[in-house]
């Protein structure tokens, strides 16, 4: 497993009924996938994408790139970058839950990429009875997020001593099983004998072992390492000018208390929380910001 990552990608706060929880959002992941750059063997200088004309093969300056949706055959849509600007999601610093659903009704299909959630500004308390009462119903809750101006579909779970933050695909991202060729669900109706699902059930047994990730490694990544690592030692390597990847600021959030809230959910049937004040920092107002990770590199990488 990777080491834990203390840098805090965003602040805002998680929101049910008229309750606020001040959280940090930290990555859950780490890529560990191996990318492999386009050099010019000539000065070892890194390779970039360039605006090509598919037709021409010449290259087009930016100035003369619009944006368009292909329709038909052929046919586009040309959208301004007003038109654009206008359509995206309304930036907010909360992740405003909807509603709970029972964990076990999700399936893994649509689960995308985690997020540890911790909590800031003295929300331990109530970070921690909504841990807890999410652990103890089995239920997680489905948020709406919006990341880079992005807008996600998001589900909010008890791992652990931790609240994770899980984006989720949109229905129509997943495709169904519809069309596939299934043997029917029971094995009845999939003619299985009882012998047969008894030996299989015995197979499942003996190859049981509690779940260790650190079991599981990825012998193509070790191998390339095994061979740069040798490289290396040999002297055979190329100095390249690399380019650096930016980082953005983030901002805080403010709590509201946690008996005058829950009681006023409860009251109010979970209606929509009023907005928060914002929180100061010395004589300035804290202004919103967007969630922001890294910046892509200027150098793209070659499939491979």
């Amino acid at each position: 497993m990777a080491s834990t990552s203390k840098r805090v990608i965003w602040k805002g706060a998680i929101s049910f009924g008229l309750v606020h929880i001040p959280i940090a959002l930290h990555s859950a992941t780490a890529d560990q996938r191996l990318d492999f750059d386009w050099l010019d063997k000539r000065s070892m200088d890194p390779i970039g994408y360039k605006r090509i004309n598919k037709r021409t093969g010449k290259e087009v300056q930016r100035e003369n790139i619009v944006k368009g949706i292909a329709y038909d055959d052929g046919q586009y849509v040309v959208l301004s970058s007003e038109e654009i600007g206008a359509a995206y999601p309304k930036i907010t610093q909360t992740i405003e839950i909807e509603s709970f659903v029972a964990a076990a009704d999700i399936p893994f299909v649509y689960l995308e990429r985690p997020y540890y959630i911790a909590p800031i500004n003295k929300a331990a308390k109530v970070y921690a009875l909504l841990r807890e009462a999410l652990h103890k119903s089995g239920k997680v809750g489905i948020a709406k997020v919006v990341i880079q101006t992005k807008q996600h579909l998001a589900l909010l779970a008890p791992v652990g001593p931790a609240l994770v933050l899980e984006l989720l695909r949109w229905g129509d991202e997943v495709r169904s099983w519809d069309e596939l060729e299934l043997p029917p669900i029971g094995s009845k109706a999939a003619s299985l004998t009882a012998r047969e699902m008894q030996m299989a059930e015995q197979l499942v047994a003996e190859m049981s072992q509690p779940w260790k990730a650190e079991n599981f490694t990825d012998t193509f990544k070790e191998q390339i390492l095994k061979l740069v690592d040798e490289k290396v030692k040999a002297g055979d390597t190329a100095e390249v000018n690399l380019v650096e990847a930016e980082t953005a600021d983030t901002s805080t959030a403010k709590i509201y208390d946690l008996t005058e809230m829950l009681q006023r959910s409860l009251h109010k049937g979970g209606a929509r929380p009023a907005k928060p004040t914002r929180t100061k920092t010395g004589s300035k107002t804290a202004e919103k910001k967007t969630l922001s990770g890294k910046s892509k590199p200027a150098v793209k990488r070659k499939s491979a």
